[in-house]
């Protein structure tokens, strides 16, 4: 589906540098894939990503749904959130708060992933969080941090302790709220929202199973990190590169529009 009906041709391929239009393709890709999962919020949450080179970061136009949105149709703000590209658009405030407050901090962040899903939002309101009782969980506990519900992110004195309480971790939970991950790419961004989303549906499916439930041994959740390593073939990251191209293949074959 095209949106050229929602939003004017800018020629913003033109504009930017190849590397920008490279990460605005692969960021347009992870919109997609996140409502082809059915991650989204109508036009609500929001990715954002690093422009090459940078201070500055791309994110979503307020008011298009993420199957809507392309290349080009990405706005382009700096860390005070000034449009420095023309668009017909605004960006989500709140969005605005949490990705610039990660963006100044954590200069190893290319890329950050913020969903409201069901069942993220039903476990980030469980006082344990993420229980330690599938191998996903593992991945997710390995590098995982919890911010206390402050609202709707608007206040920008909360960016602060959202960074504090980040601090070098992957993954967040934004209790009562939802889910947050970050990384050193769009890929590894990804792969690691389709775990930590993956651990909230087993949990909540689990729990509402009504067993007793087992919980992992202590000493594997401590050799995490060296699994995810292993498995992942990425020392570094979560191995989001390895899935990457056969992701990006089905997005293709579903709606190539994306590259826009």
């Amino acid at each position: 589906m095209s949106i050229a009906h929602v939003l004017p041709s800018q020629n913003v391929r033109d504009q930017v540098s190849a590397a920008e239009w490279q990460t605005r393709v692969d960021l347009a890709a992870c919109y997609r894939l996140v409502a082809m999962h059915g991650w989204d919020d109508l036009i609500f949450t929001h990715i954002s990503a690093k422009v090459p080179g940078t201070e500055d970061f791309l994110i979503n136009p307020y008011g298009l749904m993420f199957h809507e949105i392309t290349a080009s149709s990405l706005v382009k703000v700096d860390q005070a959130g000034n449009k420095l590209m023309e668009s017909p658009y605004e960006i989500n405030p709140a969005g605005y708060t949490i990705h610039s407050a990660i963006h100044e901090v954590r200069h190893d962040v290319a890329c950050v992933i913020h969903t409201h899903t069901a069942a993220g939002v039903a476990v980030s309101a469980q006082k344990q969080g993420i229980l330690p009782i599938s191998q996903q969980s593992i991945f997710v506990l390995s590098s995982l941090a919890y911010h206390a519900y402050e609202g709707v992110a608007l206040n920008h004195e909360e960016k602060a302790r959202l960074q504090a309480d980040l601090g070098d971790n992957s993954f967040l939970m934004l209790n009562n709220h939802g889910l947050l991950t970050c990384a050193s790419s769009i890929a590894d961004a990804f792969l690691m929202m389709f775990n930590f989303q993956r651990a909230c549906d087993i949990q909540v499916l689990a729990q509402n199973g009504g067993a007793e439930l087992i919980p992992i041994n202590s000493q594997i959740l401590a050799g995490a990190k060296v699994m995810v390593a292993m498995v992942t073939k990425s020392p570094q990251g979560m191995g989001g590169a390895l899935a990457w191209p056969a992701l990006l293949r089905k997005v293709d074959t579903l709606d190539p529009s994306y590259k826009e």
